[in-house]
């Protein structure tokens, strides 16, 4: 099979706090729905799925948010991946490049009986007796884990993005209905949707501040990311798993596993989804081989309900210049993702702000507590599957509109089984000869 041709309101920290404080006395919690964790106790037991780097970094977010959270089981394709995990817990990564102490033994209580590997190992984790799974695999099994861990009734953090094609996406989209209707929540790894300045700068956007909207620019453009060489003992599937960044049916290819935070920031500044999408991109620095099938620079125009278009730039090249932002252009003014804004409404945010990436999980765990679980699985979906739309256009050389995608699309990059052995076929995409699907 060729692997291409195939808010709920966010709580403020100063709610969470309030919160955690009102809850610190045990007797309490049974009385907010939810609020009640393993055993009866306010003990939150978190499983890790995927313990690569982010599922790392996620396991940490989610310790330094809630004092109560307790890691409970890990799940990973791989032993080795499994054995990083336990060493950054006992001992840190003084030499990172974001250095990481030691996690206290009361609050990472894995044990080995509680350490799963091979493509099953996510049941086993959703089985060993967790409350909330995070969930931080390679993209193309998101929704295959999302709908497992919802089926069991377990909360969910899910890392971005949450599908690699528009079968996955839909299935997102359905999981997240599931979970409304029994009241689990489902966190997104969009963290921008957690930031203080990112939150006021939306709501001044929706106020009016900057009038309406009518042009925007989004950027993430970065230098080349890692690669790792092949071992002997590896099978094709192996092997393009551990290099997951460079296979359109793993990673979605980086418009979709990385500029997707910026697509996203412009879906929230529009109300929505765009109606259509038409982009061009290709491969120039990373031409060898091993980078697998994916593009190394897209640049798609998305068109809003407005009629406002939009323009999405992303590239990942050695040497070359880095830019991550956000651009909403309207009539009276200009505003930047990140809080700031110019124009008629001039304003510039300066209020306290901790890290998204752990404001995240205070406002997952929060909302859960309070029995107001945060279901984020639309929002995510839908700008995953803004970013598969800008990047089908882009290897078909096609205009597709959005509600096609969505709603007629048959496109699926899952192999036909998930086991070691042979892979997807690696076919580069050339624009005007790949077909749509």
């Amino acid at each position: 099979m060729s692997s291409i041709s195939n808010s709920a309101s966010v709580l403020t920290r100063r709610n969470f706090i309030g919160a955690a404080t009102a809850l610190t006395a045990a007797p309490l919690l049974s009385k907010l729905p939810g609020a009640v964790f393993a055993s009866g106790s306010d003990r939150i037991k978190v499983g890790v799925i995927g313990t690569g780097s982010r599922g790392i970094g996620a396991m940490r977010n989610c310790i330094d948010a809630d004092p109560s959270v307790q890691i409970w089981a890990l799940g990973d394709l791989f032993a080795d991946r499994i054995d990083a995990a336990f060493e950054n817990s006992a001992k840190g990564n003084p030499k990172a490049r974001k250095p990481t102490k030691p996690i206290a033994r009361d609050r990472f209580a894995v044990t080995r009986e509680r350490c799963f590997t091979g493509f099953d190992a996510y049941k086993r984790v959703i089985n060993s007796g967790v409350d909330l799974v995070i969930l931080a695999t390679p993209p193309q099994f998101r929704p295959l884990h999302l709908e497992a861990a919802i089926n069991a009734g377990l909360h969910v953090f899910a890392e971005k993005p949450v599908a690699v094609d528009a079968v996955g996406a839909r299935k997102v989209i359905s999981v997240g209905e599931l979970a409304a209707q029994k009241k689990l929540a489902i966190g997104a790894g969009t963290q921008r949707r957690h930031a203080a300045s990112y939150i006021e700068t939306m709501r001044r956007i929706h106020d009016g501040a900057i009038g309406e909207l009518v042009g925007g620019q989004c950027y993430w453009m970065t230098q080349g990311l890692w690669h790792r060489e092949r071992q002997a003992d590896w099978t094709d599937m192996e092997y393009q798993i551990r290099n997951w960044l460079y296979y359109t049916w793993l990673s979605g290819d980086h418009i979709v596993e990385q500029h997707v935070h910026n697509i996203d920031v412009m879906n929230w500044a529009f109300g929505g989804p765009p109606v259509k999408a038409i982009g061009m991109g290709g491969r120039q620095s990373r031409t060898d081989p091993k980078y697998g099938n994916v593009f190394d620079h897209f640049s798609v125009e998305f068109e809003y309900a407005n009629g406002t278009r939009v323009q999405s730039f992303c590239r990942q090249a050695p040497g070359a210049s880095s830019r991550n932002s956000e651009r909403i252009v309207g009539a009276k003014g200009v505003a930047q993702g990140d809080g700031k804004i110019t124009g008629a409404n001039a304003w510039k945010y300066d209020g306290n702000e901790i890290s998204a990436y752990r404001q995240e999980h205070i406002d997952l765990i929060a909302s859960i507590r309070a029995g107001r679980p945060i279901n984020e699985a639309k929002t995510v979906a839908e700008s995953t599957l803004t970013a598969i739309l800008g990047r089908t256009s882009a290897y078909t050389g096609k205009e597709i509109n959005f509600a096609w995608m969505l709603g007629v699309s048959k496109m699926d990059l899952t192999p036909p089984k998930y086991e070691f052995g042979d892979a997807p076929e690696v076919e580069i995409a050339i624009p005007g000869v790949m077909k749509l699907i």
